[in-house]
């Protein structure tokens, strides 16, 4: 069981339902805090997220959204948080705390909401919604603290808000006894046939033979969208210049046979990109890849292992998923998946909203695809 759930349980477990809520500020960051925003970010009540890093804060900027640095404090606590601005005619400013509010509590998600609101009015920031998707675990508290915030369920927008943790703060030996006997079959046998992980220097070539590899998995299986190739290399270099970022790869032939990009962001690892050639040889090469990076992520000390992305628990053996072949994968090395609240719009300007919600959404999004011919969100 991944540290993160556990720490939930247990805030679960001890919190009392009539403790007074905690009263939270909002504002912006200062120069300061902008330029150390990493530190900031890690030491976050959960230990925040790569999407709320420095790194991809400067991947969105620009792209049609405005990146704004948000931080809340409250109970003794900061929270730093990336916002996604963009701003829609007649409807004013869209914010999406992307992966946030990152709080020590679902109990805190209210009262910060509540600050929110009161910064965005008192700035006259002109924002209709808050957009949210904080990582908090889903349970029947949970779901009644995000009531008492009226909150609006909203569509999941990343991939893992359904997810396979591992922990690995453990050794190297506990984290290999503790992932599963076909994951550990599939490990040794690919190093008693020779199979070999080579860890790449980030650069054009190593980003062109991963995104090949993306490529032709999502070609032959028809998962995820992809991206634009000029999104991926920008994606991985703004992490990997921050030393945030490391590729993983296997050969057959010469070529490259399996790929994957996994980010190292205090303590938790993010397996974010990887893709591979159908029909291989080497049996138990992504197992291999996979518990290479596991590895290196323990010596750059995380603790946490995100395989970031599965279908929810409640349909991991659904095989009319498009996630399920991923899932098997990923759930051979941890069987928890954990599912996440997911995203949520905290509605400010109700009749603003209405119109968003009942057309303008895709409206503005078709526009916008057909501009870019890039992915909304």
């Amino acid at each position: 069981m991944s540290a993160r759930i556990q720490k939930y349980r247990n805030r679960a477990q001890t919190r009392l339902d009539t403790a007074p809520l905690r009263e939270f500020t909002a504002r912006f960051a200062t120069a300061e805090e902008i330029e150390n925003w990493d530190k900031h970010v890690t030491a976050n009540p959960n230990g925040g997220n790569m999407l709320q890093s420095a790194a991809y804060a400067s991947v969105k900027n620009g792209s049609g959204w405005r990146v704004r640095f948000l931080v809340l404090e409250g109970g003794g606590n900061s929270s730093y948080n990336l916002v996604l601005e963009k701003r829609f005619p007649v409807l004013g400013r869209l914010w999406y705390l992307i992966k946030g509010p990152d709080l020590a509590d679902a109990a805190d998600l209210r009262p910060a909401l509540e600050a929110c609101a009161a910064f965005v009015r008192s700035s006259k920031l002109n924002v209709f919604t808050i957009k949210v998707e904080p990582d908090i675990i889903d349970s029947g508290d949970a779901q009644r603290e995000l009531q008492a915030a009226k909150l609006v369920k909203a569509p999941n927008i990343q991939s893992n808000d359904s997810t396979a943790l591992l922990d690995i703060s453990g050794t190297e030996e506990e984290v290999f006894k503790a992932i599963s006997s076909r994951a550990r079959n599939a490990v040794r046998r690919a190093e008693k046939e020779g199979c070999q992980v080579v860890r790449q220097e980030p650069g054009p070539e190593t980003y062109r033979a991963l995104y090949d590899l993306m490529a032709n998995t999502v070609n032959a299986k028809g998962s995820m969208p992809l991206r634009s190739y000029d999104y991926y290399a920008q994606f991985w270099d703004e992490f990997c210049n921050r030393g945030q970022g490391n590729f993983f790869f296997t050969y057959e032939d010469g070529k490259p046979s399996v790929g994957a990009f996994v980010i190292n962001y205090g303590a938790k690892a993010t397996y974010k990109d990887g893709g591979s050639t159908q029909n291989r040889k080497q049996y138990g090469d992504s197992h291999l890849v996979q518990w290479t990076a596991i590895k290196r992520m323990q010596e750059l000390g995380c603790t946490e292992y995100d395989f970031c992305g599965t279908p929810p628990a409640a349909r991991i053996k659904d095989k009319t998923h498009n996630l399920y072949g991923m899932g098997m994968f990923k759930t051979s090395f941890t069987k928890t998946v954990t599912d996440f609240v997911g995203c949520h719009d905290y509605v400010l300007s109700p009749l603003r909203y209405r119109l968003w919600s009942n057309g303008g959404e895709k409206v503005f999004r078709r526009i916008e695809t057909a501009r870019t011919g890039q992915q909304f969100y």
